[in-house]
C-alpha cells in the first residue's frame, strides 16, 4: 500500500440544505474542469447510486462514494485516494455532499455528514447557497455554517438561483463583510435539472443521450458562472493527503482457491455475473473491484436484454436500481428468468434484486426464485441500518454485525422469509433460501469485504 503523503488538490461541495444545487454545481465542476485537460476524481458523500452516474459521466471515470457508516472513518480518506489513483493519478477531486453540511446519521450528532467527511479527507468546504428569497441574511447563514464546527472550513460560496444583478451584488457585499469570498453565481434563469424520479434523479444508464446532454449543460454553466481557477486555488489549499490508499486485494486477503475440496487447484477464477443495465443500476465501484481481487472473473449482464447468463457462470450478483420502471420488459424476458429460477449457485441480491428474484412485481411476473410478491407504495423506506445477519450464507454468517442502509418504495408480502437475512429494528427482514442471499438492505462491500472472498469461495 502507498503511504507518503500526495498533494491530491480536493473540494467538498455542500450546501445548507438539500435541494440548493450541489448536484448541478459539482457535476458542471466536474464538466468544466475536465473540459480544461484536467483528469478529474468524481466522488459523493454518503449512499447514493445516482449523483456518481452523473459525476462518472462528467469526469469519464467512475464516480465513488465516501460514507463513513458503510465502510468505517477509517477507510473513508484511503477510498479517496484509491479512487482518485485509478485508472490514473488524478489532478484534482470534486467530492459531492449529502443533505445539509451538517446532517449525519439520526441521533449520531453529524456522524457520517458532509462535514465528518471532509474533516476526514482534510478538504476545504466549497458551499452551494440557494439565494431564492434571500438578500443579506445569507451572509448570516454562511457565518452559522462555517462556525457550527471549527474543523470545517469553507473557503468559497457560489450563489446558486440569483434573482438579478442587483441582488447579486447585495449578496456579494454581506458575504465580503463575513469575510467569505464568493467563486460563483448562476441566475435562476439559467439553472440545468436532470429529470427526477419517486427516488431522485433518472439514473443515467437509463437514459444515456439525454444524460450527455445534460452534463454538457451543466458544464457549459459552471465554466461561464463560476471562476474555476479560485476554485482550483481553494483545492490546492488541502494539505497533502497521507493516508494510504485503499487496496482491493489487501482487503479480501489475496486470491482465493475455488478448487472443490481435496479436488485439483482451479487454474481459473470462476465467473461472478453482476447485473447491470437500465434496471440495475446500483452499485458500487468497489464491489467489482473486490470480487477481482479475490479471484473472480466479474461479468456483467443486463437481465432486460440479455436472454441468458454469461458464460460459466458460477455465481450472480443482482444490486439496486428501478425494476419498477422496467417491470414489463424484465417479465418479457423469460429465458433468463427461467434460467434465474433453476440456476444452483450462489446469488446476492440487494433491494431491486430482491424484486427481480419474486414471484411477481406489481403483477407482472418475474423470476419466481423466491415465494414473494412485491408492488409499489406511497411510502419512503430510507435510512441508516445496523443489522445483524440472521442465518449463514454465501456472504454472511450468523451473528455478524453490519451497517448497510434502506431506500425503497416497495413492499414484499412475506416481508421475510422462515429463514431471515437480517435483523434490525427489532424484526425480521429478508430471505436466505438455499444459496440465495436477499433483502432491502444495500451493504457496501467495502467496510465487508469478507463478502467478496466468501461468495467467490462458495463458486467450488
Amino acid at each position: 500500500m502507498v503511504s507518503t503523503g500526495w498533494a491530491l488538490p480536493r473540494v467538498v461541495v455542500a450546501a445548507p440544505a438539500s435541494g440548493h444545487g450541489k448536484t448541478t454545481v459539482a457535476t458542471g465542476l466536474l464538466g468544466a474542469l475536465r473540459r480544461r485537460g484536467l483528469t478529474v476524481s468524481p466522488h459523493k458523500v454518503g449512499p447514493d447510486y445516482i449523483d456518481p452516474g452523473y459525476h462518472g459521466l462528467a469526469a469519464g471515470r467512475p464516480g465513488r462514494n465516501l460514507d463513513p457508516w458503510l465502510v468505517g472513518p477509517e477507510r473513508v480518506a484511503p477510498l479517496l485516494r484509491h479512487g482518485a489513483s485509478v485508472p490514473t493519478p488524478a489532478d484534482v477531486a470534486v467530492i459531492e455532499g449529502v443533505m445539509g453540511l451538517h446532517d449525519g446519521a439520526v441521533g449520531r450528532r453529524g456522524y457520517a455528514s458532509t462535514a465528518h467527511v471532509a474533516t476526514l479527507v482534510d478538504a476545504p468546504v466549497l458551499l452551494v447557497l440557494d439565494t431564492t428569497a434571500q438578500g443579506r441574511s445569507a451572509a448570516a447563514l454562511v457565518l452559522g455554517m462555517r462556525a457550527f464546527d471549527e474543523r470545517v472550513r469553507v473557503g468559497g460560496v457560489i450563489l446558486n438561483r440569483v434573482g438579478s444583478p442587483r441582488h447579486e451584488t447585495l449578496l456579494r457585499d454581506a458575504l465580503a463583510e463575513v469575510g467569505v469570498p464568493v467563486l460563483g453565481a448562476v441566475s435562476r434563469s439559467v439553472e440545468v435539472a436532470a429529470p427526477s424520479r419517486h427516488l431522485g434523479l433518472v439514473p443515467v444508464a437509463e437514459r444515456a443521450p439525454e444524460s450527455l446532454a445534460v452534463v454538457a449543460a451543466l458544464a457549459d454553466l459552471v465554466a461561464a458562472t463560476v471562476d474555476l481557477d479560485a476554485v482550483l486555488d481553494l483545492a490546492r489549499s488541502a494539505p497533502p493527503l497521507t493516508a494510504p490508499a485503499w487496496d482491493p486485494v489487501a482487503a479480501v486477503g489475496g486470491p482465493v482457491s475455488t478448487a472443490p475440496v481435496g479436488g485439483p487447484t482451479s487454474t481459473g477464477g470462476p465467473t461472478v455475473a453482476v447485473a447491470a443495465g437500465a434496471a440495475f443500476t446500483f452499485s458500487y465501484a468497489e464491489t467489482a473491484e473486490l470480487l477481482a481481487a479475490a479471484g473472480a472473473t466479474v461479468a456483467p449482464f443486463d437481465p432486460l436484454r440479455d436472454p441468458g447468463l454469461p458464460a460459466g457462470t458460477r455465481a450472480v450478483v443482482i444490486g439496486g436500481g428501478f425494476p419498477e420502471a422496467h417491470a414489463d420488459a424484465l417479465a418479457g424476458n423469460a429465458a433468463l428468468r427461467a434460467e434465474l429460477a433453476a440456476f444452483d449457485g450462489p446469488v446476492v441480491a440487494e433491494c431491486a434484486g430482491l424484486l427481480y428474484l419474486g414471484r411477481s412485481l406489481d403483477g407482472a411476473p418475474m423470476c419466481g426464485r423466491l415465494d414473494l410478491t412485491a408492488r409499489m407504495t406511497g411510502r419512503l423506506t430510507l435510512g441508516y441500518r445496523e443489522a445483524v445477519a440472521a442465518a449463514d450464507s454465501p456472504v454472511t454468517r450468523a451473528g455478524e454485525r453490519v451497517r448497510g442502509h434502506e431506500f425503497h418504495r416497495t413492499v414484499t408480502d412475506p416481508g421475510h422469509g422462515d429463514t431471515p437475512a437480517w435483523r434490525f429494528d427489532g424484526a425480521a427482514h429478508g430471505f436466505v433460501d438455499g444459496r440465495v442471499h436477499a433483502s432491502y438492505l444495500h451493504v457496501h462491500w467495502a467496510g465487508q469485504p469478507h463478502a467478496a472472498r466468501r461468495l467467490v469461495r462458495a463458486c467450488r
